[in-house]
């Protein structure tokens, strides 16, 4: 519920203003943005983000870059959303009834940015390549799939951890439908938010299924290594860390459950005790262990390694060689916000930020604070891969490889293209 007692209780103050439908598009196409900006900064810096994900560029000097490309896109989608938006208030002045009635015009633009983004084949002139590899990538990933190193394996890695961030967005895509379709009581999709449509176990599904994704995932990485026979060092092991990574998705599994628990608790009665001091066990959980795979893992930094962390050859205390992103301090700040955002659970500790943290308002800025933090970890992800694919064992070579953060005069390559890469920020 939100804060504000003044309004009909079928609609809480946030909701009159905006809807859960624009809400949910609002994020998507601030991901695109997101996502442009991501190219934009690792372009300048040198980093071939194509090349990484296995995307086919385009030499001709006539072609925009791909960054170009993808503010084209969001500055196309972010007009109409403009224009549906003030649209819906021109006509619903925040008046409860035409709030509720004038559900269709968010729906429509929602199935136009849907349509757009992923199924439409029309469009040519809007990234329509960037937009066919992002409909072929998700079509791969949605059952689980993960492509070969050659044919864009760290694109679908990328996307599908995209995803886990977008885990909520994505169920209230799912709750603005159904509340729309549902017969009982005029179903609306701009009503007060009911995370219980379609039943209890719905949208725990759905908030899973990005987790159960890069599960999976994971375990055919392991597979192939097995299969492979590598058993050297440089050549990933057994495959043990493949197996480690499955465990952290695994660990957003009871979190889901124990909160579904908690939500469904029937007979009028505040749910028993101990499904909130599960939840804040596996809250704790997943929270701790994904940040220190973040650090560790997806940056490699050395942070948590004590053999190593103060080496005298690491640019900084903890961190590692070669950094290209930004500076020391920027490196420790991310860090810090990294653990901070994957907190924000923690909220609920307190009962009253607690009864604050289950206003609508709250919950949308929740989402935008985990869509941030996925933003952020993608250019030192994306930093991370390039570093371990142009690192040559014996060879100094960092300044032939990529420009170092203080070489301001070295630019990055022109990797142009017409098209729209295929994974949101």
């Amino acid at each position: 519920m939100d804060g504000d007692p003044a309004v009909e209780p079928e609609l809480d103050s946030f909701s009159l203003t905006f809807p859960l439908p624009y809400r949910v598009a609002l994020i998507i196409v601030l991901a695109v943005w997101a996502w442009g900006i991501n190219l934009h900064y690792l372009y300048i810096i040198g980093i071939d983000v194509p090349s990484l994900i296995r995307y086919p560029g385009r030499s001709s000097p006539h072609h925009p870059t791909h960054h170009l490309s993808t503010y084209r896109l969001a500055t196309v989608l972010s007009s109409i959303f403009a224009f549906a938006l003030l649209v819906f208030w021109v006509f619903t002045h925040r008046n409860p009834d035409l709030v509720l009635a004038w559900d269709w015009l968010p729906l429509a633009y929602l199935a136009v940015l849907l349509g757009v983004l992923v199924f439409l084949p029309f469009f040519k002139s809007l990234s329509h390549s960037g937009r066919t590899r992002l409909r072929s990538t998700l079509k791969r990933i949605s059952v689980g799939g993960l492509a070969e190193t050659k044919d864009g394996r760290f694109g679908d890695i990328l996307l599908a951890d995209v995803l886990t961030s977008y885990a909520k967005v994505l169920a209230d895509l799912y709750v603005a439908v159904c509340m729309a379709l549902r017969s009982e009581g005029g179903g609306s999709a701009t009503a007060r938010p009911d995370r219980g449509c379609g039943g209890a176990v719905v949208v725990p599904l759905i908030m899973a299924l990005p987790s159960l994704i890069r599960l999976r995932q994971c375990l055919i990485e392991y597979s192939r290594v097995r299969r492979s026979g590598r058993t050297t060092e440089a050549s990933s092991g057994w495959g043990g860390q493949h197996l480690a990574n499955a465990l952290k998705y695994a660990t957003a599994f009871p979190v889901i459950v124990f909160s579904a628990l908690q939500r469904n608790s029937t007979g009028g009665q505040p749910p028993p005790a101990h499904y909130y001091q599960a939840w804040v066990a596996a809250c704790a959980l997943n929270s701790l262990y994904s940040f220190y795979w973040d650090v560790a893992k997806d940056w490699d930094l050395l942070l948590f390694d004590p053999k190593q962390r103060a080496a005298p050859d690491l640019a900084a205390f903890g961190l590692r060689r070669r950094l290209h992103v930004g500076p020391p301090a920027l490196y420790y700040g991310v860090i810090a916000m990294d653990l901070l955002l994957r907190c924000t659970w923690s909220l609920k500790l307190s009962p009253h930020l607690g009864r604050i943290a289950d206003w609508e308002g709250s919950i949308f800025v929740i989402e935008l604070l985990e869509v941030f933090r996925r933003w952020v970890w993608i250019f030192f992800r994306v930093e991370t891969e390039w570093i371990r694919n142009t690192t040559v064992a014996g060879l100094d070579v960092d300044d032939i490889l990529l420009p170092d953060y203080h070489n301001h005069n070295i630019q990055g390559p022109k990797y142009e293209d017409d098209d729209w890469e295929s994974i949101p920020g």
